[in-house]
């Protein structure tokens, strides 16, 4: 057999009981089709999460049920002995001996193995469709049908013995690990960090940090060998730097040698992986509810999408799932978690030149800088005089921006240097199933209000005119200036005329 027993936590209790009940008086065993009350019920779980799951009942042992105790145990069905024979108290010690503390589930199993027959016909199968059977007193063990679970099921698959002296509904023991994606947002200019969460805003070219976790599962200990992965796909606006990861178990770093950083000869379109073959011998400090991480950054690309759309990183966990199996590696059955998704934003500012009567003026030219948390700048974009009356910078994050007019149209005065801050709201959390649901505000706001933003949240732009004016009108050669000094000259030369004539008139008279 190749079967990985899970859930002995009851092997020992109902061991002893039998020991104690071994000696008691036979009684005869009723017919399984109808119910009577040496007999019990064994049901199909009510929870509506195991609704796909089909359980596989298996007789191992009988005995006579009196009420108190389990006594005459015999081989049932699908003992590794003839149906009916005695079950000695040597046998029994055997369990009862095996299901200490110190104990692992495969010791466990060892023993179990030599009692129960999991090859062949079950005793009854049961289903959402098919949800009980009427067993007689005894042993049994119930597990989920070989290859019932998907492996795309975010569930696992059970094994576990009862004793069945009354009615019994299947409590499977399975568990999954937990699984979440996250990233950080970061603020330049103010130099905020936030913590981790499912959307953010970065600049073009700047290296964007995720976080995938993982929690084991509570029944890991259960398992032979455990495959665990990290599958990871990024769009087209993230380009994944390999050389980024870094694992760890309970906060402690994983040595770069105990995993493998897949990214080429990928089936499943993803980006990425980082596998553990086997997490039992890669880290043999994990435990159930060790947490393991996986930290890495992705850099926005230029073909990064602007605005409301954002930029999609999804991620999902891929582990054993049938405690059940002895197999390992990647061959061993596994599950999968939903894909968890977080989103990265980015956006422009649109500056438009013109002239006090908005009509469009070429001739201009702007460069862009944001401003550092340390009190320097780095340059975003800087253009060139032109023909062009619209001057686009692309691919920007929330922050402080300096804004500097580097070349004026003739005739018109230069703008002074406008700071301005470009601010956005998206959910931390991302709850819907829309990706245009996160992103819910864009703003731009000059400091001294010179300049005005008109906000587009969905193509991610903030759009502004910024006004050139006319230079101040000053005298020429040959313009009026000179026709005045011509008239006045005349008018002194006319005065001094009169006067003269006048003085002689006075003095002939």
């Amino acid at each position: 057999m190749n079967k990985v027993l899970k859930g002995l936590v009851a092997v020992a209790a109902t061991a002893a009981m039998a020991v104690a009940g071994f000696a008691g008086a036979s009684t005869a065993m009723a017919d399984n089709t109808e119910a009577t009350p040496s007999q019990g019920t064994i049901t199909f779980p009510s929870d509506t999460r195991y609704k796909d799951h089909t359980y596989e009942v298996y007789q191992i042992f009988t005995g006579d049920y009196d009420g108190k105790v389990l006594s005459n145990v015999k081989y049932g069905v699908n003992g590794t002995k003839t149906v009916g024979t005695e079950v000695t108290a040597e046998e029994l010690k055997q369990l009862t001996d095996v299901n200490t503390a110190d104990k692992t589930d495969q010791e466990k199993l060892t023993v179990i193995k030599t009692f129960a027959d999991l090859t062949g016909t079950p005793v009854a199968t049961l289903t959402k469709d098919k949800t009980s059977y009427t067993a007689v007193p005894g042993y049994y063990l119930i597990k989920d049908k070989d290859g019932s679970v998907s492996s795309d099921a975010t569930d696992a698959s059970t094994l576990y013995i009862t004793k069945v002296v009354g009615d019994v509904i299947i409590s499977p023991k399975s568990d999954v690990p937990s699984f979440e994606k996250k990233v950080k947002d970061i603020n330049d200019s103010t130099g905020d960090t936030s913590g981790w969460q499912d959307s953010a805003d970065y600049d073009v070219n700047d290296k964007v940090p995720f976080q995938l976790k993982a929690k084991l599962p509570s029944n890991y200990a259960d398992y032979k060998t455990y495959y665990l992965a990290f599958h990871d796909v990024e769009e087209k606006g993230l380009s994944f730097n390999a050389d980024s990861v870094k694992v760890a178990v309970d906060g402690k770093a994983v040595d770069a040698a105990n995993y493998t950083v897949k990214t080429t000869g990928l089936t499943d379109g993803c980006t990425f992986e980082v596998v553990f073959t086997d997490l039992k011998i890669a880290v043999a400090a994990a435990k159930a509810g060790s947490e393991i991480t996986v930290d890495y950054t992705s850099t926005l690309t230029k073909q990064a999408v602007l605005g409301n759309e954002g930029n999609v990183n999804k991620a999902r966990l891929q582990f054993s799932n049938n405690p059940n199996s002895e197999q390992g590696g990647e061959s061993t059955p596994t599950g999968k978690t939903p894909w968890d998704n977080v989103i990265v934003f980015t956006y422009k500012v649109v500056v438009n030149k013109v002239k006090e009567n908005k009509e469009a003026l070429k001739g201009a030219a702007f460069k862009l800088e944001k401003k550092l948390k340390d009190g320097t700048t780095t340059l975003v974009k800087e253009f060139t005089a032109g023909e062009d009356t619209s001057f686009t910078f692309s691919g920007l994050d929330d922050g402080d921006y300096i804004l500097t007019e580097t070349t004026t149209p003739a005739g018109y005065n230069t703008i002074k240097p406008i700071t301005f801050t470009v601010t956005a709201t998206h959910n931390i959390e991302w709850t819907t199933g829309e990706r245009t649901d996160v992103l819910t505000e864009l703003n731009g706001k000059a400091a001294s209000g010179e300049i005005k933003f008109t906000a587009d949240e969905t193509a991610g732009s903030l759009t502004t005119d910024v006004v050139n004016v006319n230079g101040s009108n000053l005298p020429s050669t040959g313009g009026m200036g000179t026709v005045l000094l011509y008239v006045a000259g005349i008018a002194v030369f006319v005065l001094a005329g009169a006067t003269l004539v006048m003085a002689l008139r006075r003095r002939n008279a």
